[in-house]
């Protein structure tokens, strides 16, 4: 009998997608503690930005300010977080519709307990100190404090 011949074997894929204008713009944003949206024929503003308006399908080239606070649109609660989930503690993933913006974007909050999360809340966002460029740098929503 013949010894088998063996040999390891990655499948990989070494390239990186670029981000386009518009995404890098919104990427860009984030590194530098803003948020960008973008505003489509009509005068919608669609955050995270799309290259194509979403109803359309018309090219978006116009960026836009948002405010980094807004309000919660809808929520759950996650009460064990899995690996690689934004926060390693208990949190909310949410709709957030930021001020100036007319539609909303899925991200974390940050409330601490389930009892303090609601539709119509308001939330401000929490940048990292360190930041890169990527949606991470958006570390997460949180309640605003009460005024």
């Amino acid at each position: 009998m013949s010894e088998v011949m063996r040999a390891p074997y990655v499948l990989e894929y070494g390239y990186r997608r670029s981000t386009g204008a518009v995404i890098g713009e919104f990427l860009t944003a984030l590194r530098d503690g803003r948020i960008v949206g973008a505003r489509t024929a009509t005068g919608r503003v669609v955050v995270p930005p799309t290259e194509y308006d979403p109803e359309t399908a018309d090219a978006i080239t116009e960026l836009v300010p948002v405010a980094s606070s807004g309000v919660v649109t809808t929520w759950s609660w996650v009460a064990e977080p899995s690996p690689g989930q934004p926060l390693a503690r208990p949190f909310a993933w949410a709709l957030v519709r930021l001020d100036g913006a007319d539609t909303a974007m899925l991200h974390a909050v940050d409330a601490g307990a389930p009892e303090r999360m609601k539709t119509g809340m308001r939330v401000c966002a929490r940048f990292r100190g360190e930041r890169a460029g990527t949606i991470l740098d958006l570390e997460a929503f949180e309640p605003e404090a009460a005024s």
